[in-house]
């Protein structure tokens, strides 16, 4: 029997792996090396002063880790923010833990180092809502201050169904997630005005929504926002050369399909090599799996949730364990940092066919890569 590819989705759908795999270690150590006969008592309670003081700094700054901030503002509360030019990421993460937007520093610091945004990072007078999570602040830092309330943010990774509830709430309901689901799964009805979703499969425009920060207009209806989504993705694939896969004979579409799932299986600094690993299963008639992609995200986006060995042994176009090829939709809209890496995949790699990840103690995500099925089960021994 062909030994199963395995990979993991990093998403949500996959928290509780990574929380599993996040865990403190203390370690004490006892230095008895001055330990001398009995002296003068003065001493002793000076060292046991200090020792108290230290125990309750260090319950305090425990609390402040692991208790959660409790002047987090509450659903229904808004709170206006500035962040000053030239602020660090710990400055602006300091910032937004005092004024109660976050609910821990080390949440928000690590998402900013997942998405390598740093850099990204705007400064300006921002409001936030409580309830709001740490990839939607950091998604507001990135896009910056100007659009201010009114505005539309739609992450990377994000799906139809995402985006519908997205829009909901920035329209404040006068375009509802149902419109917009139901115009975004209509895609012949923009193929006119935008010619390239002639190729969309299912007649579902899953992909080509592109995801940016958008003004909110006011009577604007479903189609209109979808437009504004559209005319982004025109202009952000014309920097796009396509000449690596259509040499091997893949379309734009096809493009598209493969970066939503290198979106969905990758972070910022493995894009590039998680498509090379993805186009050598697909492109190697030497490997006993050939044309496999083996990813667990694409059977996850059909059944809406993690997937099982049910699932795993279910026939379907998307279950991509089973099916050879690409499923016939992209699964999510991708970054076009995600688009560039499959129009540029990472060179000298084309003997790679597996990866794997696990969140290190610091709860970053760290990849590994492996030329043979063998290797690749020594490392899931060794890290899972």
């Amino acid at each position: 029997m062909t030994p199963k590819r395995v990979t993991y989705s990093q998403r949500s759908n996959h928290a509780a792996r990574a929380a599993h795999a996040r865990g403190a270690r203390q370690f004490k150590t006892y230095d008895t090396s001055y330990i001398r006969p009995k002296q003068s008592k003065g001493p002793i309670i000076a060292v046991v002063v200090v020792a108290i003081v230290l125990l309750i700094a260090l319950i305090f700054g425990l609390s402040s880790c692991f208790g959660g901030n409790k002047n987090l503002l509450q659903e229904g509360e808004s709170v206006k923010v500035e962040i000053p030019e030239g602020s660090s990421t710990q400055a602006i993460a300091d910032i937004l833990y005092d004024a109660g937007v976050i609910n821990s520093k080390n949440e928000f610091t690590d998402n900013v180092s997942t998405k390598n945004a740093a850099s990204s990072l705007k400064p300006g007078i921002y409001t936030f809502e409580g309830g709001v999570t740490c990839e939607e602040v950091v998604n507001s830092l990135v896009a910056g201050p100007g659009l201010g309330e009114n505005s539309l943010s739609i992450p990377e990774g994000y799906t139809i169904e995402s985006m519908g509830e997205a829009v909901q709430k920035a329209y404040a309901g006068s375009i509802t997630k149902e419109d917009f689901i139901s115009a975004a799964r209509n895609a012949s009805s923009f193929a006119e005005e935008f010619p390239f979703v002639a190729s969309a499969h299912n007649n579902t425009l899953e992909g080509f929504l592109f995801p940016k920060t958008y003004e909110v207009i006011q009577g604007y209806t479903a189609k209109d926002v979808i437009r504004q989504m559209l005319s982004q993705y025109q202009q952000e694939v014309a920097t796009l050369d396509y000449s690596y896969p259509e040499s091997l004979g893949y379309s734009s579409y096809d493009v598209l399909i493969l970066a939503s799932i290198v979106e969905k299986e990758s972070v910022a600094d493995t894009r590039s090599k998680v498509a090379a690993v993805f186009y050598n299963r697909l492109t190697n008639d030497g490997d006993p799996a050939y044309g496999m992609l083996g990813s667990d995200a694409t059977t996850a986006y059909e059944i809406g949730g993690e997937p099982d060995n049910y699932d795993w042994n279910t026939d379907s176009p998307y279950n991509t364990r089973k099916t050879k090829g690409l499923p016939p939709t992209p699964i999510c809209s991708p970054s076009l940092d995600c688009l560039q890496a499959v129009c540029s995949p990472e060179q000298n790699f084309s003997d790679y066919y597996f990866f794997s990840f696990w969140p290190d103690s610091n709860g970053k995500m760290q990849y590994y890569f492996d030329k043979t099925y063998e290797d690749h089960q020594a490392t899931i021994q060794a890290y899972s």
